[in-house]
């Protein structure tokens, strides 16, 4: 295996990692009944809002399985191009929408942002979830540029 392929290959399965341990949260989560994330429990009135705690959770632990097979198709992204594409679009948005939730837990936990909640009354767990996060977005951001370029490339040879 060239490097090239190798690094296609663990960054997206550190992206998959990420998505199942976040779904592996979000299981745990569900059968505790509580809302938030690991480390980040939500404000009270969070609970008000949500007619099924474990309904919520366990759709967003479905969404965590989603991610985590969309991680895995850039392993080796499929040559159909519409699949190819919806696949690295999916990916970016999935890469946008974790960056996010990572840089407002971030700020949270460092107090910079109080209308996010409180700061986390157990730090270790709320760094160790904020280190998971970091590490699937770089994770995923690399498998998609990674496929992304494969695009460009395997388009171009077939424009010779």
């Amino acid at each position: 295996m060239t490097r090239s392929p190798r690094k296609q290959l663990v960054s997206a399965l550190t992206a998959c990692a990420g998505a199942l341990a976040y779904t592996v949260s979000k299981v745990d989560l569900a059968r505790d009944g509580e809302l938030g994330m690991p480390g980040f429990p939500a404000p009270p009135e969070a609970y008000a809002q949500v007619a099924d705690v474990t309904a919520a959770q366990l759709g967003n632990a479905g969404l965590g399985l989603l991610m985590a097979v969309v991680s895995l198709v850039l392993v080796r992204p499929p040559a159909a191009h519409w699949l190819r594409r919806s696949a690295v679009g999916v990916s970016w948005l999935g890469v946008a929408m974790v960056g996010a939730g990572v840089i407002g837990f971030g700020a949270r936990a460092a107090g910079l942002a109080p209308g996010l909640g409180d700061t986390p009354p157990r730090m270790a767990t709320a760094v160790a979830a904020l280190a998971v996060g970091a590490l699937w977005v770089a994770g995923w951001s690399v498998a998609a540029a990674g496929a992304t370029r494969g695009r460009r490339a395997a388009r171009a040879a077939g424009e010779r």
